[in-house]
């Protein structure tokens, strides 16, 4: 099988810096695409397999936002075509029983598809060395010039926006807007209330806009950040550091919203978006927590009808739900790229640091 010469962002360390290095990446096989990327976002899922608290072999080259142009299709990809505009998302099975309910998200081969780094004939990427590079993280690996997406992860989009931008409707802004859009799915004039004002919370609160909710709540410790909620359509805004959260919110909501979202990943938070439940309500539950960390519930609050929910991907059909996304954005009803700041691919820890320090929300490696 024939290579090519790409650059990529190798992560060779459980924390440690990216190398920006050659590398060689093989043609595509029958069910890959090779995608030439415009830019690709940096999400904190990739800092948590970077950190290896969910584990990725290593050395690897991780990205799982990617976006870009169509170079070449395996014999058995008939959705796209060189030259065609698209966004990479995660992999999936196509043929177990929740993806053949339109659940591809909780494929029950996820995690094989997406954090093994397995890929039928081996390894795709070598570095200069010849030694071998775990790739298909998330079914792409798109911190690099260029990425062999695997087949369900390619989404065709117009070729009218600026691809560049579009990376991370594949993962963030997707888990943001699709929790609300597609698993809670709040009725015209509801209220919600969004723990954590980072890229998911924010696309979440642009899709609690977009739904028609009455009353949105945007909780978060940074007044920059409260901010561009508010100009984004936040009603109240709720610092965390200032007193009692929960109180805060029943007295905005009149006893309580009707949905919550909890995007910090922080147990305690959790607990304080089911506690700001009204009865009954929904809380979904987006942020990843470090494995094997518990959160405490008051039961008899459960038992008056509360509900809480896990929700992965935006409980998205990619390919159904992107393509809306980006329709969203052109009608100027879904301005996510408000959030996006742009970087050379090269400079990748400076992304990662600016982002870490909170001047930055979603972080956009342009590798070209």
């Amino acid at each position: 099988m024939t290579a090519r010469t790409i650059t990529v962002a190798a992560m060779r360390g459980a924390g440690a810096a990216f190398s920006i290095e050659p590398a060689t990446l093989a043609e595509p096989g029958p069910h890959e695409v090779l995608v030439r990327i415009a830019g690709v976002g940096i999400c904190h899922t990739d800092l948590v397999a970077r950190d290896q608290l969910a584990p990725f072999p290593l050395p690897a080259v991780l990205g799982h936002e990617g976006a870009g142009i169509v170079e070449a299709v395996g014999s058995a990809i008939g959705h796209v075509a060189p030259g065609d505009h698209v966004v990479l998302s995660f992999d999936s099975c196509s043929t177990c029983d929740n993806c053949r309910r339109d659940k591809p998200a909780y494929c029950r081969e996820f995690y094989q598809r997406n954090f093994t780094g397995a890929r039928a004939g081996g390894a795709a990427i070598h570095d200069g060395a010849g030694c071998a590079l775990h790739g298909r993280f998330f079914g792409q690996s798109s911190f690099a010039s260029h990425a062999l997406a695997a087949e369900r992860s390619v989404v065709k989009i117009a070729d009218e926006v600026p691809v560049e931008l579009m990376g991370p409707l594949g993962c963030g802004i997707q888990t943001g807007a699709g929790a609300v859009l597609n698993a809670l799915m709040p009725p015209p004039g509801s209220s919600i209330a969004i723990f954590g004002a980072g890229a998911v919370g924010l696309s979440a609160l642009l899709a609690a806009v977009i739904a028609g909710c009455t009353t949105m709540v945007v909780i978060d410790r940074s007044g920059e950040r409260l901010a561009l909620a508010r100009e984004l359509g936040a009603t109240h805004i709720v610092d965390a550091t200032a007193g009692d959260t929960v109180a805060a919110i029943q007295a905005i909501t009149g006893g309580g919203a009707d949905f919550t979202l909890e995007c910090t990943g922080v147990p305690a938070v959790l607990r304080q978006a089911v506690d700001a439940l009204t009865v009954p309500g929904t809380c979904g539950v987006l942020g990843v927590a470090p494995c094997g960390a518990e959160v405490s519930l008051d039961i008899t609050g459960l038992l008056s009808g509360r509900t809480v929910r896990g929700i992965i991907e935006g409980d998205s059909v990619p390919q159904v739900f992107i393509p809306r996304l980006v329709d969203l954005w052109r009608a100027g009803r879904f301005p996510f790229d408000r959030l996006i700041t742009r970087y050379p691919l090269a400079d990748i820890d400076r992304a990662i640091a600016e982002s870490h320090a909170g001047g930055v929300l979603k972080a956009v490696l342009c590798p070209a």
